[in-house]
């Protein structure tokens, strides 16, 4: 099941078969088609998303895990050791498995700069239902149907993370912006990036139990006997989804629950209480454990809530904010750093402790 390397099967044992996977989500084209949301679904195609969205199947919770412990970033390629079988992930198995290449833009927090005439602020604004709302936090459900739609699959496939899907980051954003502006994104360096990220702090879920499933078939891996977990159809994003989302169907087209009130931040306080929800449904059905942290920017670092009353930015109000923000995010990823780090030591004492007994034994 290993490589033989007995501090790998000391930190699985104690690091990551604690460590919980995320509820998958997949969406169909034939679906999007079907609701006419015909400009999403063009958008998608040409970001070559289509298959990587659509996957589904069983998934194997013991042995993504295992696959995670294992896992190395060898050049271009993911490498890991799965029941005796050694897999590097080249651009060859990407293209096979998900559809996607090595090609296009290479965005990540330290380069969103590659990304010219982005604005967050401004951005964000554009994307809204009243786009003339007093903004402070990022929320996601004042959003526009694609926007929201694009949203929801950049925080729940794409990117996925645990919780805190209501709030964007300014990476989320940037999915969004160059996917609507038709600008080439290469997945497959976010996703690694999110992969890499995701396995080095012990408190954040393990992410693409699809993907990673995937990989096992594809290298033709003996899963007989193993743990499944087939991926239900309430993971799916349908009619249902949309509804949640603040949205109604009148006249065969999706719109705005709450068109002509002004307002659109009523659907976020629904989606919320649902997303929780479903979230917690899965949960319990699937991989059990606990939720983890939000992975966005937090208060200080969020750019837009609609409804207060507050005047608009200056520019150096503006340029202030932002030093906020970049101070605030790495306050966090300081603050993630050393619980891991203290999770290691944890980690090395207990297995100490057991090493211990067995001598005394």
């Amino acid at each position: 099941m290993f490589s033989g390397d007995n501090e790998l099967i000391e930190k699985y044992r104690f690091e990551t078969s604690r460590k919980v996977i995320n509820n998958p989500k997949v969406v169909s084209f034939d679906w999007l088609k079907s609701q006419k949301m015909d400009n999403v679904r063009r958008l998608l195609k040409e970001q070559l998303l289509k298959r990587f969205l659509e996957m589904k199947g069983n998934v194997y919770p013991d042995l993504i895990r295992v696959f995670y412990s294992n896992l190395k970033f060898e050049g271009n390629n993911l490498v890991s050791h799965v029941k005796g079988v050694d897999m590097e992930i080249t651009h060859e198995v990407w293209v096979a498995v998900a559809g996607l290449k090595y090609a296009g833009l290479r965005i990540n927090k330290g380069n969103i700069g590659v990304v010219e005439d982005f604005n967050k602020i401004q951005y964000y604004k554009s994307c809204l239902k009243n786009p003339h709302a007093q903004v402070r936090t990022c929320l996601i459900g004042g959003l526009k149907l694609d926007e929201r739609l694009l949203a929801l699959f950049v925080t729940r496939i794409l990117t996925p993370r645990g919780s805190n899907h209501y709030v964007l980051t300014e990476e989320d954003l940037v999915y969004i912006y160059c996917i609507m502006n038709k600008f080439m994104i290469s997945w497959i360096h976010i996703i690694k990036e999110h992969m890499q990220k995701y396995m080095r702090l012990s408190d954040y879920h393990y992410p693409y139990a699809i993907l990673i499933s995937k990989f096992l078939h594809y290298f033709e891996m003996n899963l007989n006997g193993e743990t499944s977990e087939l991926v239900k159809s309430t993971f799916e994003v349908n009619n249902g989804s949309l509804s949640k989302m603040g949205f109604t169907k009148i006249n065969g087209k999706w719109v705005s629950k709450d068109d002509g009130q002004g307002g659109s931040s009523s659907g976020l306080h629904a989606e919320h209480g649902e997303e929780d929800q479903e979230d917690a449904e899965g949960v319990n059905m699937e991989f059990p454990n606990a939720e983890q942290p939000a992975t966005g920017f937090g208060a200080g670092t969020s750019v837009g809530h609609q409804g207060d009353e507050t005047p608009s930015m200056t520019s150096f109000e503006s340029y202030t904010v932002n030093r906020l923000d970049g101070f605030a995010e790495n306050q966090k990823n300081l603050h993630d750093l050393c619980v891991s780090n203290f999770q290691n030591f944890d980690n090395r004492f207990k297995s100490m402790d057991t090493r211990f007994q067995t001598l005394d034994e």
